[in-house]
C-alpha cells in the first residue's frame, strides 16, 4: 500500500495522530489499526460512507468518525498526519485556497501530508465530476514553501469494475 511506503519515508510510527480526509468508506483505517495507530481520525461528507466503515470496523475508542464538509470543517485539534487520496483532485481553484488554510491550522508543527491525486495521465472525471490532475511538482507548488518535498510517486489503481486509474502520490514536511 502506497500510504504505508511513503509514512516509512516520512519516519511516522503509530504513534502520531492521523488524519484522513475524505476516508469514507476506504478500508485505510483497517490497515492503521492493524499496524497499532492509536488516534485516527476519518472525515467524510457521505454520512452512507462513514456508517458502512464503522459497520466493517466496529466500535474502536482509536477511530473518530466525522462526517463533514471537509471545507467548512474547523478543528481544534492539531494531526502530525493529514493524509488526502480522495478529495483534493475534486477542489475548484477558490477551494484550494480554503483547503490550504485548512490545512495549515490542522497541521502540527513538523506534521506530514500524504497527497494523491489523478495524475496527469489519469482520468478527466471521477464519479462523473470533473477532476484537477496534477504532478508531483505541482501538488508540491500547490503546498508551498512552508513544506519540503520528501518523497513522490505513481501508482496505478484498479477500480472494482477494472478500469485502471493513474495517480500521482506525494509525501511532504512541514517547514517549521
Amino acid at each position: 500500500m502506497v500510504t504505508f511506503k511513503l509514512l516509512n519515508d516520512l519516519g511516522v510510527g503509530p504513534d502520531a495522530t492521523f488524519i484522513d480526509v475524505g476516508g469514507g468508506e476506504s478500508n485505510l483505517v483497517d490497515h492503521l489499526l492493524s499496524r497499532n495507530f492509536s488516534d485516527v481520525t476519518v472525515l467524510d461528507i457521505s454520512s452512507e460512507a462513514i456508517a458502512a466503515a464503522q459497520r466493517r470496523v466496529g466500535s474502536d475508542p482509536r477511530v473518530t468518525w466525522l462526517v463533514q464538509d471537509l471545507l467548512t470543517w474547523d478543528s481544534a485539534r492539531r494531526y502530525d498526519v493529514w493524509h488526502d487520496r480522495a478529495v483534493f483532485h475534486f477542489l475548484a481553484e477558490r477551494e484550494i485556497d480554503v483547503y490550504r488554510s485548512l490545512l495549515d491550522r490542522t497541521l502540527a508543527p513538523h506534521g506530514v501530508v500524504i497527497l494523491a491525486t489523478f495524475a496527469l495521465n489519469g482520468p478527466e472525471y471521477c464519479s462523473g465530476l470533473p477532476v484537477h490532475r496534477y504532478g508531483a511538482e505541482e501538488l508540491a507548488d500547490v503546498l508551498g514553501v512552508s513544506f519540503e518535498l520528501v518523497a513522490s510517486t505513481n501508482e496505478v489503481h484498479v477500480t472494482p469494475s477494472g478500469a485502471e486509474q493513474a495517480f500521482t502520490w506525494i509525501a511532504a514536511r512541514r517547514r517549521e
